[in-house]
């Protein structure tokens, strides 16, 4: 079953005080959140985290900022959680996402845009396996 998937609430977001409103709005679209911490990555672990995108032109722009202070990172649970996430959060470029899209509404640039998405259900598992042990996951039905 693919029901799980993983989100960031970024450095940016979380410095502007939107971390309670995207919880509100986590909920409101029907996730079940099975795990969530306050973590302040080192460039290293946002290095080792965003690894797919070495050698891209934005990597050490995305890593640095992403070290640049805490975010929220959180395991959600819903049906098709992946495709589900990313409709909620709307387009990586907050200019072309949909109006009432977490990205529309709190993200400030295409660099900082509030929150993470996995983008497939393999790397959602990779994803929270990279901040949560199984014992910190809730198990639920």
């Amino acid at each position: 079953m693919r029901n799980k998937t993983f989100a960031i609430i970024k450095p940016d977001a979380v410095k502007n005080k939107y971390t309670g409103k995207i919880y509100d709005r986590i909920l409101d679209a029907g996730f079940e959140i099975l795990a969530a911490k306050k973590v302040h990555m080192t460039l290293e672990q946002a290095e080792g985290f965003y690894s797919v995108h070495t050698g891209k032109p934005f990597f050490a722009e995305l890593t640095e900022f992403m070290s640049s202070g805490p975010c929220m990172v959180l395991a959600l649970k819903k049906e098709n959680a992946v495709d589900a996430w990313r409709e909620t959060i709307g387009a990586t470029n907050p200019s072309d996402a949909t109006d009432g899209t977490i990205r529309k509404d709190y993200a400030t640039s295409l660099g900082q845009n509030a929150v993470h998405g996995s983008d497939s259900h393999e790397n959602a598992i990779l994803e929270i396996g990279f901040f949560f042990s199984q014992a910190e996951l809730i198990q639920t039905q």
